[in-house]
């Protein structure tokens, strides 16, 4: 069984790199062959790696919210192979193990007590992503023991640096704004420019990641092994 991991894509080169990197952990962790792709800005697709990458295979894609690109685009990139040996195990989401991240890296960055917390999400238009958003900011609030405003990096809601804003002007002596993505790149420089005291950093390169990928490879694995 070999797997395929299924990213965004970025034009950034360091966001490609932390992929990449991922795949070599997951590979080390695994003992199988591991390909990365993008299902969007950057080569190789879908297609691509699966061209050079026997069957059978299970695909996880790396995304924080279940929104168009999951439900659509990657089902849609990996049919068009017309490969039937493919199984597309389950995406990341709000997934508890990387709230946690989430929450290490801010500790990471510096977190003190009594400061507000604003998590910061890529953002969407679609329902299903933006609640996978709202899970992860409640999540979050109960791993920190403290509230968590939910803000948009993008599109879809409130703005972070308009919630840092909105959370200095309510009394906060301290803003802490923890990443809600994977991989570095201009929406990662966007969180360090929001005017935060505190900025975490993004968790793809958390090993909980890496253990998670792990974890749905077996359970998409053991699937296919019930139907083959």
């Amino acid at each position: 069984m070999n797997l395929l991991l299924v990213a965004h894509g970025t034009r950034d080169p360091a966001g490609a790199v932390v992929t990449e990197a991922v795949a070599a952990r997951v590979r080390h962790r695994l003992g199988v062959r591991v390909e990365a792709c993008y299902v969007d800005v950057r080569r190789p697709t879908p297609a691509d790696a699966l061209a050079a990458l026997p069957g059978p295979c299970v695909a996880v894609p790396m995304f924080l919210a279940a929104g168009y690109h999951v439900r659509v685009d990657v089902p849609a990139q990996i049919g068009a192979t017309g490969r039937s040996d493919v199984l597309i195990g389950g995406t990341f989401g709000p997934d508890p193990a990387l709230v946690g991240a989430a929450a290490d890296r801010l500790r990471t960055a510096g977190l003190r007590d009594g400061d507000a917390v604003v998590l910061a999400v890529a953002g969407s238009s679609d329902p299903c992503a933006q609640a996978d958003g709202e899970r992860a900011a409640r999540r979050l609030g109960r791993s920190l023991g403290r509230p968590v405003t939910l803000a948009t990096i993008a599109t879809g809601g409130p703005r972070v640096g308009e919630a840092v804003a909105a959370l200095r002007a309510d009394g906060a002596s301290r803003v802490a704004v923890a990443s809600w993505l994977l991989a570095p790149g201009l929406f990662q420089r966007t969180l360090d420019d929001c005017g935060a005291d505190v900025v975490g950093a993004p968790i793809a390169d958390h090993d909980a990641v890496v253990e998670l990928v792990a974890a749905r490879f077996h359970a998409a694995g053991a699937a296919l092994s019930r139907t083959a």
